[in-house]
Formats: structure tokens, sequence, C-alpha cells
């Protein structure tokens, strides 16, 4: 499947290089212009250059968050269409998303195929929906804990103190789960 008319470009904007790279060739090999930005603050960069037709943006990256690029990249191109794509996927930023100017989430592991179905303009752009996909308690706990991480600039007793746990708690939780 394809998206037609003149070659279009697509900007992926994640911090997973190999998921990127799969994404570039894929998409290329589909008739996209596919390029690829690690971070929000790479994507702002090359925007002017490349002016991208569509974004492909992970909500959770280092430095500033996708929520944060998608507010950036519709305040550039308010035509530029923009699709979520992440692993933690919940129906609150799902909605945030939405109100920031995205078109649709999809959560991860998403094909070339279903990323290029997201771009269509069928069925109206307003009723996306995430993947009904329910999160486990794993998941919500490791979000949480990383949510904290980040806001506490990644102090282990500030974040501890903050989810009221005990620090050597936190510290095994997170040996489970190395943070990239």
């Amino acid at each position: 499947m394809t998206i037609p008319q003149d070659t279009k470009t697509i900007l992926i904007i994640d911090d997973d290089q190999d998921l990127c790279a799969s994404l570039v060739r894929s998409l290329s090999r589909r008739g996209l212009k596919a390029l690829s930005a690690p971070s929000t603050e790479d994507a702002l960069t090359m925007i002017d250059k490349i002016n991208p037709d569509y974004a492909l943006v992970d909500l959770k990256m280092g430095g500033a968050s996708g929520l944060e690029c998608i507010r950036a990249l519709h305040a550039f191109d308010r035509e530029m269409k923009i699709v979520v794509m992440t692993g933690y996927a919940a129906i609150s930023t799902a909605v945030s998303a939405i109100k920031l100017g995205a078109i649709s989430y999809l959560s991860k592991p998403a094909n070339p195929d279903e990323i290029l179905n997201a771009f269509k303009d069928e069925p109206p752009l307003t009723q996306a929906v995430p993947v009904s996909r329910q999160s486990s308690i794993k998941t919500l706990e490791w979000e949480t804990i990383h949510e904290v991480l980040r806001d506490s600039g990644y102090n282990i007793s500030e974040t501890a103190r903050r989810l009221g746990m005990h620090r050597r708690t936190l510290v095994r939780k997170l040996a489970k789960n190395p943070v990239k």
C-alpha cells in the first residue's frame, strides 16, 4: 500500500535507532522519502530543511517528549499530518496527542502498512482510537516510575521519596528494567 501523488516526505522521530532504520527502509520502498531523527530537538533542526508532509512521533524519548514534538511540528506546519506511535498506549496520552494536532495513534509495534493507513484521510481523522491493548500493572508501574524519575532529574532518592517507597526497592526495580 502506498500513499498516492508525488513523493511525500515522512520524518520518523524516535530514539530507537534500529526501529527508525527499519521504518526508513520499509517506507522508502513504498514510495516515500523517509528520514529519521532520534529526538524532538534533532527533528526541529531538520524540519526547515526537509519540510516533511508527514511525521511519525514516539511519545517516550529522552529530552523533550513526543507531545512537545507534536506541538512544535503543528506550530511549524498546521497541514502536516502527524501520527503517534508508542509502546506505552494510554487513553490520556492519545487524547492529549489528538488535541495537539496528531491525526492518529498507534501502539508499537506497528507495521508499515498500518502506519500508512493511519495517514490516510479515511475514516475521519478526529476519531482516532488507540489499539485496545490493556497495559499490565507492571507496565503502568514502570511508566509511573520512569515519569517521576525524569521529573526529579533522575535523582533516585528524590524519586523514591515522591513515590513513597524505599530507595533500595526503587533501585531493585530499576535494575530489572534499566532506563535507556
